[in-house]
């Protein structure tokens, strides 16, 4: 449709540019005559009985130009076109700037060029991520094994070694173990959810039954720091899901307040409905979370700097694994932090 427009836009000024042209010429040969018929000089006499005919030379050569100036027109604007598509793909901020018939495709090749410039930008910001992945993936993994290979070599060095501590040795092995087994199946689990291979098993779950279990599974975590869940809710409350993974939704969430709230403080935890949803929200007293990791805090092997100096801590997943779950579900999960108040809001379909 572009392309025809333009085409009509020419045309119309081809017939306008040959009518005036043709205009000027026919009102020239009349002043012309009127001119050269007051002379008695055999030139002008000459030039007089011959003006019909200088008028069809100059109609003649003036079409042909006429002519040749728009049909080279396209190609000029067909050579912009295609020096401006050698710029698109330039990494740079400069714009490209067509002559004004083509400013509609200038429109367009600035937005692909744009389009280009975000997705190199996109490509560039995947391979920092895979690349701090990979670093992610040799501290986290790296740690525990360090520490099982050191404890086996010195079971393997002292094998006269006291039993008590012999046994010391091999219980701190095995943790460690457990904790390298831990972080490897959650790297394949994140996969899996990733893929979109997991199914949904729904079915109706006692969501209040289900937080209160929640919480009795977390009550020696919690109260090793002082810290204690209160949870408001109607009993009555219930939604239709995956029993298993809304559980492992709560307990990521559940986990992460507990490893960020301040010793001694309340974790609260409430769920109701409102409209056509249940939100279910986990509130709890913290360091605010700076709002550049809070735009991140569900991408894949996030975990912010204090956790990450610790020993306890998980791969990053536990909260991204939460999001893909509740996607699953046909639902969200947002994230609010301010004066040292962190709020969860899990929000599913009624």
């Amino acid at each position: 449709m572009k392309v025809n427009s333009m085409e009509k836009k020419l045309g119309v000024k081809l017939c306008i540019s040959l009518l005036l042209y043709t205009l000027g010429g026919y009102i020239l040969a009349i002043l012309a005559d009127y001119g050269l018929s007051k002379y008695s000089d055999s030139l002008f006499q000459w030039l007089h009985l011959r003006i019909e005919l200088i008028y069809c030379l100059y109609l003649v050569a003036g079409f042909c130009c006429i002519f040749y100036h728009y049909w080279k027109k396209p190609w000029a604007y067909l050579e912009e076109v295609v020096n401006a598509a050698k710029t698109v793909y330039q990494q740079n901020d400069s714009t490209i700037e067509l002559s004004e018939p083509l400013k509609e495709v200038e429109k367009q090749m600035n937005q692909i060029k744009m389009s280009v410039l975000l997705s190199q930008q996109s490509v560039k910001e995947a391979e920092n991520k895979k690349n701090e992945l990979i670093m992610y993936l040799a501290h986290d993994i790296r740690t525990p094994l360090t520490t099982v290979i050191g404890y086996l070599n010195l079971l393997e060095e002292a094998p006269d070694m006291p039993s008590e501590q012999k046994v010391k040795y091999v219980g701190i092995a095995l943790k460690k173990a457990n904790r390298l087994e831990k972080l490897i199946n959650e790297f394949f689990e994140i996969s899996r959810y990733h893929t979109q291979q997991i199914k949904l098993k729904k079915a109706e779950v006692d969501l209040y039954y289900m937080l209160v279990q929640l919480m009795d599974e977390f009550f020696p975590v919690l109260s090793a720091r002082g810290n204690y869940a209160v949870l408001h809710g109607d009993e009555t409350l219930s939604v239709y899901g995956d029993p298993e993974k809304l559980a492992r939704v709560f307990n990521n969430i559940l986990k992460n307040a507990a490893a960020y709230s301040y010793p001694d403080t309340e974790i609260t935890i409430s769920a109701k409905k409102q409209k056509e949803f249940i939100l279910i929200t986990f509130e709890n007293h913290g360091p605010t979370i700076p709002e550049d990791q809070l735009s991140g805090i569900f991408e894949k092997f996030n975990r912010l700097d204090d956790a990450r100096k610790t020993d306890t801590g998980g791969a990053g997943l536990g909260l991204s694994i939460a999001d893909e779950i509740v996607r699953l579900h046909g639902g969200e999960i947002t994230v609010q932090s301010e004066s040292e108040t962190v709020t969860f809001v899990v929000s599913l379909p009624a």
